[in-house]
């Protein structure tokens, strides 16, 4: 955040800035969306849905489980959520009490940290060590030791990219449910996997609770629309939290996004353009000293180890905004240990962006 507000300044300041730091797509959401959006706004008629959201899309999500997966998901157990934000809130609540121990990955997404923290639910990090991904074996390591209630994972993963192979997901997975752990699978980054086909969590094992969003393949971030598999046995306290915390998903945006799974063609060619400018790291960021941490399997991040220009990546990140006019995020927002190390560049700007980004930083680093 203090990267991006210095890059607004700069802006406003009429500097010329690059962002490579925001994690969301530089397209509007598809157009078959956005008309969706209008009628219901000139009808007028937006307000509070049923609390688990409305049925037309929840039928729609199942429908997308049917094409995209093979599973049949019943539509009682999808919940429509504020984002996949409130997703994880409704799921920390529903899952855990205060005091138990839940166990997350580093690198990984810090929201997820801060919102259990601030639930009272202790966090236990796992160390990937310079690994891509968890896997079974490390899991039990840390159970022994820990005695976790819970476990909360990201395939393609935020900030590395990394996608889990099918494999090792699977034991991954299976070995959670043998130790009496709680599993959380974050699926947010689904359809932008490079290597290998979507597998969901829900393959191995029906009582994994699921988060996904819109915001990233759909070009909904702003829209502030996710959704959630829950275990049946948790659908109705997550629907009475939802009750009180925040009634409903917003309307307008429910009735918007029942319609994005019909748009697959515009939203293919987003992800072409983020193929090219993936292409375009891949080649550029190792000649520019930016060695890669994890494999570029999904998503649309590039995370790397830039120790070869500093070891202070909050300092870096600010010395290549104000000289070089690049905004990219410190890796100390992912991991607390070893962060200052790393420098996370997300390529879902668009090509030209990607290209100027690159032209810069070459200048700039020589």
């Amino acid at each position: 955040m203090d990267v991006l507000a210095r890059a607004n300044a700069l802006r406003a300041a009429g500097r010329s800035v690059v962002s490579l730091a925001v994690g969301q797509p530089s397209d509007p959401a598809p157009r078959i969306v956005r008309e969706a959006a209008a009628r219901a706004l000139a009808d007028g008629a937006i307000g509070y849905t049923d609390a688990l959201g409305r049925a037309e899309l929840r039928q729609a999500i199942c429908g997308h489980y049917r094409d995209h997966y093979g599973l049949d998901v019943p539509a009682d157990r999808v919940v429509v959520t504020t984002g996949s934000s409130a997703g994880f809130n409704l799921a920390f609540l529903a899952m855990f009490d205060p005091g138990d121990k839940v166990a997350i990955t580093v690198p990984g997404y810090p929201a997820y940290r801060n919102i259990m923290k601030a639930l009272g639910i202790e966090v236990v990090e796992i160390d990937l060590e310079g690994a891509a991904w968890l896997t079974a074996e490390a899991l039990e390591r840390v159970h022994r030791e820990e005695v976790l209630k819970g476990l909360l994972f990201a395939s393609p993963a935020n900030p590395t990219g990394a996608v889990i192979p099918v494999d090792e997901l699977k034991a991954l997975v299976e070995a959670a449910k043998q130790m009496g752990i709680r599993t959380i699978s974050d699926e947010i980054y689904h359809r932008l996997c490079y290597t290998a086909d979507d597998v969901t969590a829900l393959a191995f094992d029906d009582d994994v609770t699921v988060i996904n969003s819109f915001s990233k393949y759909y070009c909904m971030t702003g829209w502030r629309i996710g959704w959630m598999i829950a275990p049946q046995r948790l659908v109705r306290a997550i629907e009475r939290i939802q009750q009180s915390l925040y009634i409903s998903a917003p309307d307008l945006s429910q009735i918007a996004a029942a319609r994005a799974f019909d748009a697959t063609s515009e939203l293919e060619a987003v992800r072409e353009r983020y193929l090219a400018n993936r292409a375009m790291f891949a080649d550029a960021l190792p000649k520019l000293g930016f060695a890669f941490a994890a494999p570029m399997d999904g998503a649309f991040y590039a995370y790397c180890d830039m120790t070869r220009h500093s070891n202070d990546s909050m300092a870096f990140a600010a010395k290549m905004l104000d000289e070089a006019g690049v905004a990219a995020t410190p890796g100390r927002d992912f991991d607390p240990f070893e962060g200052n190390r790393y420098m996370r560049f997300s390529y879902a700007g668009s090509n030209d962006d990607i290209a100027e980004a690159i032209r810069r930083l070459t200048g700039w680093l020589g």
